[in-house]
């Protein structure tokens, strides 16, 4: 199931989003931002926030890693408040 504007070719975006391999071998990028879980049935399936699901080959600790490197990479860890360091005030 493909939401418009959430998954493209792989070839597309290969260095913005994550990319990840559907059963069928056919691989696709993702924009992590969209992620709100990720389950293992055993298959691993991504759950977007717009309830819209893939199952990928990637093991559950691959999408994480792959995902925590993406917010590196678009810097939305560098926040304090996000990483969970700010002190409120």
């Amino acid at each position: 199931m493909v939401g418009e504007g959430w998954a493209v070719p792989c070839m597309v975006w290969p260095n913005i989003l994550i990319n990840l391999t559907r059963l069928n071998g056919k691989e696709f990028s993702l924009n992590a931002l969209y992620i709100e879980k990720v389950e293992s049935f055993p298959d691993t399936t991504i759950s977007l926030t717009n309830s819209n699901k893939y199952v990928v080959l990637e093991t559950r600790e691959e999408v994480s890693r792959k995902t925590a490197q993406f917010y590196n990479q678009i810097h939305i860890l560098s926040n304090p408040h996000l990483r969970g360091d700010g002190h409120e005030e």
